[in-house]
């Protein structure tokens, strides 16, 4: 059996450490998915008061989800500035969009759509076009090491 120093698994554990905040905000995306429809009719009117001009949830999946692809970029570290990266980033958060629209089928007063998946994906693809502009990338990657 193969023995792992344990330098490498301090190195293994500290990667993994660097997704813990892309697990806790897609257990708040699955907290606020869980709401029933009444329940998240009752939430609009706090909503308004900072926002007066929102009319419904649709922006939550556009913020909800450029926040996911910030936290899986800060996981993935210097890595996620490779194309390939980015592009995983947009993929993971469109199937976990998919994954959250399923579970909303079974909550009361909610329906999965289609489109909501669409305001997913648009919302990590703008943190990863926001994430390319190079003096952003040179701050976020000062912020994220």
């Amino acid at each position: 059996m193969k023995q792992i120093n344990t330098g490498t698994k301090i190195n293994l554990i500290k990667r993994l450490a660097r997704f813990i905040p892309a697990a806790a905000w897609m257990a708040v995306i699955f907290y606020l998915s869980s709401k029933t429809g009444e329940e998240v009719g009752e939430m609009m009117p706090f909503f308004q008061t900072y926002f007066p001009f929102i009319r419904d949830f649709n922006w939550g999946h556009y913020v909800s989800y450029f926040i996911l692809a910030i936290t899986l970029d800060y996981g993935i570290g210097a890595r996620a500035d490779r194309f390939v990266w980015k592009l995983g980033i947009v993929i993971i958060c469109g199937l976990y969009g998919v994954t959250d629209e399923y579970h909303q089928s079974f909550v009361g007063g909610r329906t999965p759509d289609w489109f909501d998946i669409r305001n997913d994906m648009i919302g990590a693809f703008v943190w990863v076009l926001i994430s390319v502009v190079p003096p952003i990338r040179k701050r976020w990657r000062k912020i994220a090491s």
